[in-house]
């Protein structure tokens, strides 16, 4: 029986194919790619759901509230729901892989909640209000100390073997 060479890859469950995450970011160990990916999803997605709800509010057509049976439901929802998932999901042992698709998850979710943090303070809808600068000053000192964190900590370059994870 002739034993076949590996190539010390973990085996992935995608056949071969190199995880996305590589070609963006490269030299980012496994185990950071989530963080860095969460980092990202949290700004671009503040960054969205600002544009998205400013769209909104000046009445710009085809853009509307999400609403169910005539009650608005506010972005918070979606994201402590996308934030179970990703705590249910984070119990498992996962890939690398997964892990990097949980961080991006988590960021989005998380983005989603904190911009609305001044609503949930407040218990009113107080988003285009001057109260609801609580939410985008928050905001944006998450990005700025968790970006901070990420760029001083940024340590050793990941080997060889754990990139192409």
């Amino acid at each position: 029986m002739k034993s076949r060479k590996t190539s010390g890859r973990a085996p992935s469950g995608h056949a071969g194919r190199p995880s996305p995450w590589l070609r963006l970011l490269p030299g980012i160990s496994p185990k950071r790619r989530g963080l860095v990916l969460a980092w990202w999803g949290f700004a671009l997605t503040f960054g969205g759901m600002r544009l998205l709800t400013w769209l909104i509010h000046v009445d710009v057509a085809g853009v509307g509230d999400m609403q169910a049976g005539g009650v608005h439901i506010h972005h918070y929802v979606w994201g402590i729901l996308l934030l179970a998932v990703v705590g249910v999901a984070g119990l498992a042992d996962r890939s690398a892989r997964a892990r990097a698709w949980m961080g991006l998850a988590y960021g989005v979710g998380l983005a989603l909640v904190v911009d609305e943090a001044a609503l949930l303070i407040s218990l009113e809808d107080v988003y285009w209000d001057t109260e609801g600068g609580i939410s985008i000053a928050l905001a944006i000192a998450m990005i700025a100390v968790v970006g901070s964190v990420l760029a001083l900590t940024r340590g050793r370059r990941a080997s060889r073997g754990e990139l192409e994870r």
